[in-house]
């Protein structure tokens, strides 16, 4: 029968003593925890256990000894030994002792209540107890009280160091009567300064908690759902920045415990996330606020809007000519060209009247910037979509008498084939039409198609400016959900702690020799760096359109209004 003994590596140097650990008898394997240094008294050992027994509801006793012949060469020590199975009455005793400068252990069981003894197999495996403790392997905390399922998988393994933080708490530094050797023989990991922190994150984050419960009421309140208010809230990307970034600041601040591991990274990629970005937005407001750079944007800005207006003049009357050698309508092409270029001419006013308070904006958009590089970003996006709400405009105007045409000119197909859309059931019936209705579909028909050149290259050309205003939104938009969605303190955590983003764990043959105990090395496996993304990424809401290609062809050619983002709730016309 295989004898398996988990021995945690830190305890390879301990000085002899006793092994303290579990036993799973479903499995038949040790899990050894501590080391009890000489000298110790057994009636306050097994005070000592008893007590952490009731804390931490695992069955931990002795389970053998240790002997570290390097320091100890007494034959009477190994005798000692022995005799204290006899004290704490464990089936099987394990000994386990290194042999001098040698690499080799041995291992061995001792069954004075059997009958019939026979030599079991041992495997001696290794494991980092640091990292089993902060993998994550093991079940919830909340259900340790429960049995596990499966009582043969590894989890038992990883339950059972898990739950003993309180056995971990003494070490061989106390002044108690017993000394232990574990994973925090040394002292336990923590710091004045983080201990302070943790005091003070309390106060900071009621009055935080105290601060957003106000601003979350105001943005609640019925002011902001009247018609004005709610139109812009739901458009502009900054209000939905501002309140995607005011949901992760009442997840940080919650004083709700993360009920597991996905939870607990969470928190910490959101608040990596803050930082970041809030760090990122003073260094850009510190480099704009520097040599004067905001006067030296605002007067650039007034010339590229001029300039950018003489070029959409120069595209209009190009196209109110004969375009790449093409004949268009020449009264139609006239009357759009003029309502075009007359829009352009009230642009350029509107430019001009706000030229003198230009600067004065741009001074106060600056200062947003501390609140994070993602506001910052979502204001420039706004910023494009105000100076080029001209272009907007033509692409409507543009996609309306377009898309009229094209649905006109289908409804008079159908009626030449003697069909008619039923509106009711939402399909194509046959109708019986006159010589009348058939006259006059034929003379709207034939308006309609020799009119629709000059309509659908004027619908043609703005929508290209459309859309190249849009992909520029649209790259803005994928940086602001970078920042946003992407879980840097796993990706950190990923590459200097990889134990604890485990997923699995390997074992690796340290020795086999022919009379040796079989030794492994249990090694955890981290998660890849992909897995890292896909599980431990952030929610984010969407902000560029994320239609198919097929899709946003059809809506090319049908003449149907593109957006450059998309909200959560929110459908597209």
């Amino acid at each position: 029968m295989v004898l398996k003994v988990f021995f945690p590596s830190c305890c390879s140097s301990a000085d002899s003593g006793i092994l303290i650990g579990r036993w799973l008898s479903e499995q038949n394997s040790a899990v050894i925890l501590a080391v009890v240094h000489f000298p110790f008294i057994p009636v306050q050992v097994k005070q000592y256990l008893g007590e952490v027994q009731r804390v931490t509801k695992v069955n931990v006793s002795v389970l053998g000894s240790w002997s570290n012949s390097k320091q100890e060469k007494e034959e009477s020590l190994s005798e000692f030994l022995e005799d204290l199975g006899t004290i704490f009455c464990h089936e099987p005793w394990i000994q386990i002792s290194k042999e001098g400068d040698s690499k080799f252990w041995s291992c061995s069981t001792l069954r004075k209540h059997s009958k019939n003894p026979q030599e079991e197999e041992i495997i001696l495996v290794y494991y980092d107890q640091r990292k089993v403790m902060l993998s994550h392997l093991h079940p919830p905390l909340d259900t340790a009280g429960q049995r596990a399922e499966d009582a043969s998988k590894l989890s038992a393994i990883f339950d059972t160091v898990a739950r003993s933080q309180v056995l971990f708490m003494t070490d061989r530094y106390d002044e108690g009567p017993i000394k232990l050797t574990h994973w925090q023989s040394d002292g336990v990991e923590a710091s004045i300064i983080v201990e302070l922190m943790k005091q003070a994150s309390v106060p900071a984050c009621m009055l935080l908690t105290f601060l957003l419960s106000l601003l979350s009421g105001v943005c609640r309140s019925r002011v902001l759902k009247f018609w004005p208010l709610s139109f812009l809230w739901s458009k502009l990307s900054t209000c939905e920045q501002l309140g995607h970034r005011l949901q992760h600041l009442q997840v940080i601040s919650s004083n709700k415990k993360a009920q597991n591991q996905n939870q607990l990274m969470r928190k910490a990629d959101i608040f990596v996330s803050l930082l970041i970005d809030v760090a990122l937005g003073i260094l850009l407001m510190s480099w704009l606020y520097r040599k004067n750079r905001i006067g030296h944007l605002a007067d650039t800005l007034i010339p590229v809007a001029d300039h950018v207006a003489e070029e959409l003049q120069d595209l209009l009357q190009w196209l109110m000519g004969a375009p790449a050698g093409l004949k268009m309508n020449r009264a139609l092409d006239q009357v759009l060209g003029r309502f075009f270029l007359y829009h352009i001419h009230l642009w350029i006013s509107y430019i001009h009247l706000l030229s003198p308070f230009i600067e004065m904006i741009l001074w106060y958009v600056g200062l947003s910037a501390c609140l994070g590089l993602t506001v910052a970003l979502c204001i420039l996006s706004d910023i494009i979509a105000l100076l080029t709400f001209h272009i907007y405009c033509f692409y409507v105007y543009g996609a309306r008498l377009y898309c009229l045409k094209i649905y006109g000119l289908s409804s008079l197909w159908r009626l030449f084939r003697g069909k008619k859309w039923n509106v009711l059931r939402q399909r194509v019936d046959s109708c019986s039409y006159d010589l009348d209705q058939l006259f006059i579909g034929t003379l709207l028909f034939t308006i309609l198609l020799f009119l629709l050149p000059t309509t659908a290259l004027y619908y043609l050309v703005f929508t290209l400016l459309r859309l190249l205003v849009v992909i520029v939104q649209g790259l803005i938009h994928l940086l602001v959900d970078l920042i946003d969605s992407l879980p840097l303190y796993s990706l950190i955590l990923r590459l200097c702690r990889s134990y604890r983003l485990a997923a699995g764990v390997k074992f690796r043959v340290l020795e086999q020799q022919d009379g040796k105990p079989l030794r492994l090395l249990m090694q955890i496996n981290p998660l890849s760096y992909g897995g890292v993304v896909q599980t431990y990424r952030l929610p984010t809401y969407s902000c560029y359109p994320k239609d198919s290609w097929a899709s946003l062809c059809k809506k090319l050619f049908l003449g149907e209004l593109i957006y450059p983002w998309k909200h959560k709730g929110e459908k597209q016309n």
